[in-house]
């Protein structure tokens, strides 16, 4: 089960978000790809941030009593991200997600996202192996 990587199981064309768009902007980029969250990257590619639903959400139920959305990406996003690298084993991410809360991370090479994890891929990832199991007991 320690073979199983990351790089078998990340979305290879994940959602970017730039930190200079609008909140608004964001929001429908993540609903239309129906995504729990976004990497921010700045014109490189490289990781500057993370915005998830989450952070959306603070924000717009805040600025709905004044019907006032006004915000950027840059002004919601976390910059503390955490992040994986291609080589991560899914056993040790999923050994994170116990521990760590995001539901999404972003997998990076050398600071630049090449993709993203999330926890159904994980979940995904064991059930393969669980089945295997299954399949030929030791």
């Amino acid at each position: 089960m320690e073979s199983m990587k990351v790089v078998d199981y990340m979305d290879r064309q994940p959602v970017l978000l730039h930190a200079s768009m609008t909140l608004a902007a964001a929001v429908e980029k993540l609903l239309a790809q129906k995504k729990l969250g976004a990497a921010v990257v700045n014109e490189q590619g490289m990781l500057v941030g993370f915005l998830s639903q989450q952070d959306c959400l603070a924000v717009m139920l805040k600025s709905t009593y004044h019907c006032d959305l006004t915000a950027n990406v840059s002004d919601c996003m976390r910059t503390d991200v955490l992040t994986v690298t291609k080589d991560t084993s899914i056993i040790t991410l999923a050994e994170q997600m116990l521990q760590a809360k995001p539901k999404i991370y972003p997998v990076v090479d050398q600071g630049k996202v090449v993709g993203t994890i999330d926890r159904n891929a994980v979940l995904r990832a064991i059930n393969v192996s669980m089945a295997h199991c299954y399949l030929n007991p030791a």
